[in-house]
């Protein structure tokens, strides 16, 4: 799990959110590989990518260890859950039973990430987009890689889900919650704001031209 060296502390819940986070995105990649029938090489890699993407970007921008790089844990389970994708059948996978799972993923990285910028801290604006990019940035190097349209350019509540995520976690902290359980009202925040695009199709309204 995530090293942290700063005075205010994680707490026992938060290490297991972002373990739950990058085995879930870490999932999303070698899927997004194994729907182009590619190797488990390329599967291997597209989880690990899309696992610890985010929050590698988060590390090295706050000024922290790259998580990934001191735990060998964490490369292990990327790993591991692109060797489960390999031997499930595909189709197990083409229900929304994965967007579910997705979208617990995305909250919890997202507290996480703001949790983990504030105990380096970070200032509350900035701990708030770090949060954000722990939760986005996997995704977009794995469309990028697959070449699918990224998540940016989607109207669907998604990246603001783990805005709300990332807002919450630094508002709730800051307000003197400790930090485990403002990340589990976190989580439930985000979580359920993706839950409710995913099942009523919820997306923010397009530019349009004028004049």
């Amino acid at each position: 799990m995530d090293a942290i060296a700063a005075a205010d502390p994680i707490g026992p819940i938060l290490p297991w959110l972002d373990l739950f986070g990058i085995a879930v995105f870490a999932a999303t990649g070698a899927l997004a590989a194994a729907r182009r029938e590619q190797t488990f090489v390329t599967l291997a890699f597209f989880a690990l990518v899309t696992g610890v993407g985010g929050g590698t970007i988060r590390d090295l921008l706050i000024g922290a260890p790259v998580f990934w790089v001191h735990d060998s844990r964490v490369a292990g389970l990327c790993l591991a859950i692109a060797l489960v994708m390999w031997f499930t059948p595909q189709r197990w996978w083409r229900t929304g039973a994965f967007d579910w799972l997705d979208a617990a993923g995305l909250a919890a990285y997202a507290a996480f990430g703001a949790a983990k910028a504030l105990s380096y801290g970070i200032p509350p604006v900035p701990a708030a987009v770090m949060g954000v990019v722990t939760a986005c940035v996997g995704g977009i190097i794995r469309d990028i890689l697959a070449g699918e349209p990224s998540i940016l350019m989607r109207p669907e509540l998604y990246v603001t889900a783990a805005a709300l995520a990332a807002a919450l976690q630094v508002g709730l902290t800051l307000a003197g919650l400790p930090t485990f359980i403002a990340g589990l009202i976190a989580s439930a925040a985000g979580f359920a704001l993706r839950a409710a695009a995913i099942r009523w199709k919820l997306g923010l309204p397009a530019y349009r031209r004028r004049g």
